[in-house]
């Protein structure tokens, strides 16, 4: 379900969208963009959009990054969705705490705690 061109994969499991980067860095402005389009288009297409996205991959993360989260979480609870982020690096996660972003995300140690949680 992946466009060639695509920062993303993303797999389907039961009502689940789980959303995987491609890239280490999450640093380029038209990276985030087009990532944040992608996620988008998956919000739009669901009634009630579960997503789930995991950062196993992601060894650093720009600031406009986090405000794409920011966007992508306030879309989903528009629609009276719910998002899950996991496997979030230590450093980035400092981040996370810093900016207060802990407290307005629900962050999972892994996907397996974060996909159990919407249940």
């Amino acid at each position: 379900m992946t466009t060639k061109d695509s920062r993303l994969v993303i797999h389907e499991q039961d009502d689940i969208t789980k959303v995987e980067f491609l890239d280490r860095n999450i640093l380029e402005e038209a990276n985030i963009q087009q990532i944040g389009e992608e996620i988008s288009t998956l919000i739009e297409k669901a009634t009630n959009p579960k997503i789930l996205i995991s950062f196993e991959r992601v060894e650093h993360l720009s600031s406009a990054a986090l405000g794409t989260l920011i966007t992508i979480n306030n879309k989903i609870r528009q629609k009276a969705g719910q998002l899950r982020l996991a496997n979030i690096d230590p450093q980035i996660y400092e981040v996370f705490v810093i900016t207060k972003l802990n407290k307005l995300f629900q962050i999972h140690d892994t996907t397996a705690k974060a996909i159990e949680s919407f249940k």
